[in-house]
Order: structure tokens, then C-alpha cells, then sequence
């Protein structure tokens, strides 16, 4: 009788240790990032790899799309939401910390700070008239604008989406920060993106609007600048630009002092550590964050996807406007002056790796002698 009694005991503790383990396992499950999973995570998963694929195997800008390819992945990894502080929109969370520096808007101006630092201004200093044709390539910003309010945008929000067009990453993020955070995501990723595929949008654009013959001008060699004229000159750029507009203080303010900080002579030091660990650490946060931002359910919208339609048109017409610039502008110069029309993509930022991959593929022969 005892033993029947400690048999039942038995049992009835085995059954309901086995229910307390499978009900444990299956909320552990629930918690699973295969539980939690949706194809729109799937399909963000997929694009984060294929940045990682293209920067690594066509080394299309490596180090911005690594960074923004795995912040992806980090930012697309399903989790349930109990208050566990691991996704970038949680308040606490490290990631939301780092996030802070996008959404505030200070790791653009310190990027500005490290461009500063790498830029050579001399060709611009010993002939000025090359801002004309930077400025023409803006064109793709305000087309952009203007077909963004037509597709129904708020002008805030069209603003933000047409700074796409001037290729540069900081300034789109820090733009969109201020006028459509909301967007920023979006933005931001379909900047670097279009950056880094320069190599592929504009070459046929350039071929199109250009022959031979202009292809191939060999321009005059800018004269010597003197190290006054460098040191004069983010000063006075910083003056003149930040009077007219203000509100790029944090941005220009930034370049220029870190060109300041180069040309000098005498901060060697303090442009060494802008233009290499600084830089690196905040392309590094920046990237991986920005990546991170982009969750499935916040990012995968039809407004992104009209974000990343009008970002492409914003780079056609920037390379469009500048090319063409340079030609009209060839018509009122002497023969022993004329501009070679691929130079008219110098206002869209990213320009240096077309350049880079024009000379890989012969397209150009060198066009200042």
C-alpha cells in the first residue's frame, strides 16, 4: 500500500516537472530570435548581406557599407519585446546610447571635423571658378526636392531627401535629424548606398553627355599655392560661409577648423589624430548604427522606398547638371583654358572613387597634365 501510494507521489512529480519543463522550454521559445522572426527581417537580413558582399568583393566604399551591412544584421535580429534593452529604439540600451550620436547630430560635425583635416584646398585657391561648377551639380538636391512635394512630402521631409543628392553622408544624416527624423533611417541608407555606387550610376551618364575629344582635355596645372594663402583661407571660408548661413555652423565649422588644424603647420599632431583615429572611430559608430536603425517594421515602407527612388534621380541629376555645366561653361573660355566636362561631377561628394575607377577602367586619360 506504501509503495503504491510513493509510486503515485513519483509520478505525479515527474508529470509535473515535464509540464513545468515544457511550458519553460516554450516561453523560452517565445523569446528565440526564430520564433520572433518575420520575412521582413529576412529580407533585411538579405540586404545587410548583400552590402557586406558588395564592399567586400567589389570593394564598393568598404568602409562605409561593412559598417552599415553589419549594423543591419544587428539591427534586424528579431527579439521579443519584454524590456530587455538590446534593440537600438530602447531607451538605455547601448545601442540607443551610440544611436544618440546620430540623432543629436554631433558625429557628423566630427566627421567635418576629420574631412577638414585631409583636405588640400589648393586647386580650389588657385582657381576659384571651380565653385561654380561644384555648385552647379547641386542641381540634383533641389530636383529632387521639387519631385519629392510632387509624390506628396512635407517640405521638411523633402528637404531631407534631397540633400541625398549631394552625396554626402554626414550632411544627410545630420540634415534629416533636424527636419524628418522619422526618415533619417531611410535617408541615411540610401545616401551611402548611392555613394557608394558612384562607380556604377555615373560612368553611363558621363559617356552619354561627353565625346571623346572632351573626354581627353588636358587642363592647365593649378599654380603653386602658398602656405599663407592655406592658412588664410578656412578662415575666411568659415567666415563668408557661416555670415551667409548660419545654420551650417556645426558642419563648416567643423571643416574648417580641421583644415586649419593641416594647413597650419604647427598642429601636426591634433590633425594626425582628426583625420586618422577620430575619423575612424566615428565612420566606425556612425555606420553601425545608422545600419542598426534600420529595422524591419521602421524601415521597410513604401516612403523608403520612394526615399531610395528620388535618391537615385538626385544623383542623375547632379552628374547631369554638373556635366553639362562644364560644357556650357567651356563655350566661353579660351581654347588653352577649357575645363574637361568630367570634372562637372565635383559637386557631387563621392566624386574621388569615380575618379579612381575611371583611371582603372581607361575610360579618361589623365585630364590635368
Amino acid at each position: 500500500m506504501l509503495g503504491s501510494v510513493l509510486l503515485q507521489a513519483v509520478g505525479a512529480t515527474h508529470e509535473s516537472f515535464l509540464q513545468f519543463l515544457g511550458k519553460n522550454l516554450e516561453l523560452f521559445l517565445t523569446y528565440t530570435g526564430v520564433y520572433n522572426a518575420t520575412p521582413g527581417h529576412i529580407i533585411m537580413i538579405l540586404i545587410g548581406l548583400l552590402f557586406i558582399f558588395l564592399a567586400i568583393k567589389y570593394e564598393f566604399e568598404p568602409m562605409l557599407l561593412i559598417p552599415i551591412g553589419f549594423g543591419i544584421l544587428i539591427g534586424n535580429i528579431p527579439f521579443k519585446d519584454a524590456g530587455l534593452q538590446v534593440g537600438i529604439y530602447e531607451q538605455g540600451s547601448v545601442l540607443n546610447i551610440l544611436y544618440q550620436g546620430v540623432t543629436s547630430g554631433w558625429y557628423p560635425p566630427l566627421i567635418f571635423l576629420g574631412i577638414g583635416a585631409m583636405t588640400d584646398f589648393s586647386a580650389l585657391i588657385s582657381n576659384p571658378k571651380l565653385m561654380l561648377i561644384g555648385a552647379a551639380a547641386q542641381f540634383g538636391i533641389f530636383g529632387a526636392y521639387i519631385i519629392a512635394l510632387q509624390m506628396g512630402f512635407e517640405p521638411n521631409q523633402a528637404g531631407a531627401i534631397g540633400i541625398i543628392g549631394g552625396a554626402d553622408g554626414p550632411t544627410a544624416i545630420f540634415l534629416s535629424s533636424k527636419l524628418a527624423p522619422n526618415l533619417m533611417g531611410a535617408i541615411a541608407v540610401s545616401a551611402y548606398s548611392y555613394m557608394a555606387l558612384v562607380p556604377v550610376i555615373q560612368p553611363p551618364i558621363m559617356r552619354l553627355l561627353t565625346t571623346k575629344k572632351e573626354r581627353v582635355i588636358r587642363m592647365k596645372p593649378p599654380r603653386t599655392v602658398s602656405h599663407t594663402e592655406k592658412v588664410i583661407f578656412p578662415i575666411v571660408g568659415l567666415l563668408l560661409t557661416t555670415f551667409l548661413v548660419p545654420s551650417g555652423l556645426p558642419l563648416l565649422g567643423m571643416l574648417f577648423f580641421g583644415n586649419l588644424l593641416k594647413e597650419s603647420g604647427v598642429t601636426r599632431r591634433l590633425a594626425n589624430t582628426a583625420s586618422g583615429p577620430l575619423i575612424d572611430t566615428i565612420t566606425i559608430l556612425l555606420g553601425l548604427t545608422v545600419g542598426a536603425s534600420t529595422q524591419a517594421s521602421e524601415f521597410l515602407t513604401w516612403s523608403s522606398v520612394q526615399i531610395f527612388i528620388l535618391g537615385a534621380l538626385s544623383f542623375i541629376i547632379a552628374t547631369t547638371a554638373g556635366v553639362l555645366f562644364v560644357k556650357i561653361f567651356n563655350l566661353f573660355l579660351k581654347k588653352d583654358n577649357k575645363i574637361n566636362p568630367l570634372i562637372g561631377n565635383a559637386g557631387v561628394s563621392a566624386v574621388p572613387d569615380v575618379f579612381h575607377r575611371l583611371w582603372v577602367w581607361n575610360m579618361i586619360q589623365p585630364i590635368i597634365c
